[in-house]
């Protein structure tokens, strides 16, 4: 008769079961793999499959028992990584619909707004158009495998211990605030920088020639200029779209 002990178990069931926890809490909030098109079934065995294959990487993890006391602070240190990565990833796509925001503003756009049911919140055009580009852009530079890297990477910095509290004090989340706004800026400057350039003639062709209506003309060009700016500059989106990538999964790396 085979028998196992409970100190077997806990050594089989440990090592799967806490990045089991980490990937399936990134997995409820990282843009595109928390899509309501996914099935939570789905979701759940990817998770377990990317926690067991992960294994050969995650040695040297302390192993803690199910019901034991630490198994508690493990649980939310595991979720509360997961969350974190997931919120971490969302926010670089937050920075390109800032970025169409602006864009907008300045093409006169932010009126053409709808109701999103994704995002649960009312969204201009440029804006959407840009967050589902940095979509697309997001599976073409393999920035889903870069998430799940860097979650397996995340129990280096955070290895399984149960101290969340010292988790929540290492994480350092607030310094991607300032990231979202710098980024928004530099991704939507060369097109703001253009828009101003073209009220700038308006203004000076409304000195010129006072009896022209630059109401009436100003918005279709703007317009015009606005959507042959975002043609011309789509094509390099890529660049700080990855380098935003990177500097935000740097967070959770090794130190």
């Amino acid at each position: 008769m085979i028998t196992f002990s409970e100190a077997q178990l806990v050594a089989w069931i440990s090592p799967i079961l806490w990045p089991f926890l980490r990937v399936l809490a990134l997995f409820t909030s990282a843009p595109i793999f928390s899509m309501r098109a996914i099935p939570a079934r789905a979701r759940i065995g990817l998770a377990f499959l990317i926690a067991v294959a992960a294994q050969p990487s995650l040695v040297g993890q302390p192993v803690i028992g199910v019901n034991s006391p630490e198994a508690l602070g493990a649980v939310v240190q595991q979720v509360g990584v997961g969350l974190t990565i997931g919120f971490a990833v969302r926010l670089v796509f937050a920075a390109v619909e800032l970025a169409g925001e602006l864009v907008g503003l300045q093409m006169g756009l932010n009126f053409a707004a709808f109701f999103d049911p994704m995002a649960n919140a009312q969204v201009s055009a440029v804006s959407r158009f840009l967050g589902n580009m940095s979509m697309l852009l997001f599976i073409v530079i393999n920035g889903h495998l870069m998430v799940l890297m860097a979650v397996v990477r995340s129990f280096d910095a955070f290895p399984t211990n149960g101290n969340f509290l010292v988790t929540l004090q290492r994480l350092q989340v607030h310094q991607l605030g300032a990231e979202l706004f710098a980024s928004a800026l530099w991704i939507a400057l060369p097109m703001i920088g253009l828009l101003l350039f073209v009220n700038l003639a308006l203004g000076i062709v409304s000195r010129v020639a006072p009896q022209m209506n630059v109401f009436a003309v100003g918005f279709p060009i703007t317009l015009v200029m606005g959507m042959i700016g975002i043609a011309a500059t789509l094509p390099l989106m890529d660049q700080p779209l990855m380098a935003l990538m990177e500097r935000t999964l740097a967070l959770f790396g090794p130190r």
